[in-house]
């Protein structure tokens, strides 16, 4: 059994990082920490939409990094979740488990649209360009690119099954890992 499990839940906004994340957290009694939430905060604080926010940090590169800086503190820590667009990325090293959730842009943002209940027409615009300017920004200041999902251990379609069956299998992937781990 891991006695700091660190786990690492990345993938494409709507596809429900923060939902197994959180699920994850409570299920085995981890702390919670969401990179998006600081960034939300942020822009927030700078009266910025998200989309602003995201043009001013792909000309500032220390807004990402003193989230990305905050996260691997985090996950040094251990006992945790972390939800973040590139936590495996930025963790890659200090995760005991990598999760990478993706699902087909429409359904995404249909699903960002009813969770803030706003159009889907101005979530489907905004989405489109923080995914660009994400994509954009982490390939230029850190080399990711996050099409390249080989080091995640779990990649998961949530278009494929419903919440509970999402959050199961990340559950018994998790089970998995911890027993496998104490016998191997």
């Amino acid at each position: 059994m891991f006695t700091t499990l660190t786990i690492a839940v990345s993938g494409e906004h709507g596809a429900g990082k923060t939902t197994v994340a959180m699920a994850l957290a409570e299920t085995f009694n981890l702390r919670y920490v969401s990179a998006g939430m600081i960034f939300r905060r942020l822009a927030e604080e700078r009266n910025k939409t998200l989309a602003e926010f995201g043009r001013i940090a792909e000309q500032d590169p220390e807004i990402d990094r003193a989230i990305d800086d905050r996260t691997r503190h985090e996950a040094a820590q251990g006992k945790v979740v972390l939800d973040a667009y590139i936590s495996g990325w930025v963790a890659r090293d200090l995760a005991d488990l990598k999760i990478y959730l993706h699902a087909p842009f429409e359904l995404r943002v249909r699903r960002i649209a009813e969770r803030e209940q706003r159009p889907y027409r101005d979530v489907l615009e905004e989405t489109k360009a923080r995914e660009e300017s994400q994509k954009q920004r982490f390939l230029k200041f850190y080399g990711i690119d996050v099409g390249a999902i080989r080091l995640f251990d779990l990649v998961l379609n949530t278009a494929l099954w419903d919440v509970t069956g999402v959050v199961t299998i990340c559950v018994e992937a998790v089970h998995y890992l911890c027993n496998s781990s104490s016998t191997g």
